[in-house]
C-alpha cells in the first residue's frame, strides 16, 4: 500500500512539473482558461504557472525590433526613392499587456516562435506611414546626409500616433534606425553628369584664363617692341660717338681666345 502511495505521489509531482510553465525574463504571461477566456491578470517573469487546466500565453515585453524594408517613398523633388530601409525598436509596458491583448484587434499582433508580439503589425504600419511622410520633406540626394534627423522625425510621428490612440503609456518607441537610403538611378546619373559638367566648365575656365594672360603678355611685348629697338639704336649711336672721340678703346678678341686682357 505504501508503495502504491509513493508511486502516486511521484506521479502527481511529475504531473505538476510537466504541467507547469515558467515565465521567462523579458516576458509576461496571460492565463487562458478551459473556457478559452483570457484572464486580465498578468503573470510576471519568474513565476511558475500550471497548464494542466487551461494554458498560458507568453508575450515578450522587452525590446522588439520591427523591420520596414523596401520602401519607395516620394522625395521633395518628386522623385521616387529606389530603396528606404529602417528598424523601429519598441517595448510594451508589462502592466498593460492584458488590456492591450484583450482590447485591441488581433490583427495588430504577430506570432513568432510560439510567442505573440503585441502590436507588432500596428507599429509596422505606423512606422511605414511615418517614413513616407517624413521622406517627403527631403530631396532624394539629401536624405542620406540627414539620416539622424529623419530617424528622430519618424520616431516623433509614431509617438504622436500612439498618443492619439491613447497608447502612449502602453507602448514605448525607444529608437528608429534608418539602415539604407538609395535615390533612384536616374537621379544619381543626373547628379554625376552635373558634377562632370561642372568639372569640365572649371577646366575650360582655367584654360580661358591662361590664354587671356598669354595674350596680354604678347600684347605688352609688341607694344614695347618699338621702344626696345629705339633704345638699342640709341645705344649704338652713343657708343659710336664715344669711339670717335677716343673715349672708348676698341679691342678685337679672337672668338677662341682664352687668355686675360689687361686694359689700362
Amino acid at each position: 500500500m505504501k508503495t502504491v502511495l509513493k508511486i502516486s505521489a511521484i506521479a502527481a509531482a511529475l504531473s505538476l512539473v510537466t504541467g507547469c510553465t515558467r515565465i521567462e525574463t523579458g516576458e509576461v504571461g496571460l492565463r487562458v482558461g478551459f473556457d478559452k477566456q483570457v484572464k486580465t491578470e498578468e503573470l510576471l517573469p519568474g513565476s511558475f504557472n500550471q497548464t494542466l487546466v487551461g494554458s498560458v500565453m507568453t508575450f515578450p515585453v522587452k525590446e522588439v525590433a520591427v523591420k520596414i524594408d523596401d520602401l519607395t517613398p516620394l522625395a521633395a523633388d518628386n522623385s521616387t526613392m529606389k530603396d528606404f530601409d529602417a528598424i523601429v525598436i519598441y517595448n510594451i509596458n508589462q502592466a498593460q499587456v492584458a488590456e492591450i491583448y484583450n482590447s485591441k484587434n488581433k490583427s495588430f499582433h504577430a506570432n513568432h516562435n510560439g510567442d505573440t508580439l503585441l502590436m507588432y503589425n500596428y507599429i509596422f504600419n505606423a512606422a511605414r506611414n511615418a517614413a513616407y511622410k517624413v521622406a517627403r520633406r527631403y530631396e532624394s540626394l539629401k536624405m542620406a546626409d540627414n539620416r539622424a534627423e529623419i530617424e528622430q522625425l519618424v520616431r516623433a510621428e509614431i509617438v504622436q500616433q500612439l498618443n492619439a490612440e491613447k497608447l502612449g503609456t502602453a507602448i514605448n518607441v525607444s529608437q528608429v534606425l534608418v539602415k539604407q537610403v538609395i535615390p533612384a538611378d536616374n537621379i544619381v546619373n543626373s547628379a554625376n553628369a552635373l558634377v562632370q559638367a561642372q568639372n569640365e566648365n572649371k577646366k575650360k575656365a582655367v584654360e580661358v584664363s591662361t590664354a587671356k594672360l598669354e595674350a596680354e603678355r604678347i600684347s605688352a611685348l609688341n607694344a614695347n617692341a618699338g621702344a626696345t629697338k629705339y633704345m638699342e639704336a640709341t645705344a649704338i649711336v652713343t657708343i659710336a660717338e664715344a669711339i670717335k672721340e677716343g673715349k672708348v678703346s676698341t679691342i678685337v678678341v679672337p672668338y677662341d681666345f682664352k687668355g686675360i686682357v689687361n686694359v689700362k
